[in-house]
């Protein structure tokens, strides 16, 4: 499977702010839908965002919902998470990945993911 690359993670202080991103040199992340999880310690992975490939229409996670954007770039073929008032709850390892013709919350329907990059909220 094609992997993607993600980056941008880090430690940040609660209420800060941090952008993911998300690199596909491998195929046209446009015509894709993409979408960004995260996993924390002793938790399940859990989908945070997702962008659909033609309408751009995007689905977010009820807890970040105002805080957190998700975006592409098609000319650098790349997508992004905006994070913004970042809470200790955030602290997880996230992922992208991307799915054919739609979004879904349901991981194994993604084929193809990125390695992943931590995110560390803490003061």
């Amino acid at each position: 499977q094609v992997q993607l690359v993600a980056s941008g993670g880090g430690l940040v202080q609660p209420g800060g702010s941090l952008r993911l991103s998300c690199a596909a040199p491998g195929f046209t992340l446009g015509a894709y839908a993409i979408g960004w999880f995260r996993q924390a310690p002793g938790k399940e992975r859990e989908v945070v965002s997702c962008i659909q490939p033609k309408s751009g229409a995007t689905v977010y996670l009820d807890s970040v919902k105002g805080r957190f954007d998700i975006s592409r770039d098609n000319a650098r073929n790349t997508a992004y998470l905006q994070m913004n008032s970042l809470k200790p709850e955030d602290t997880a390892v996230y992922y992208c990945a991307r799915r054919v013709l739609f979004c879904s919350r349901n991981e194994r329907e993604f084929d193809s993911w990125g390695q992943g990059t931590q995110v560390t909220v803490s003061s």
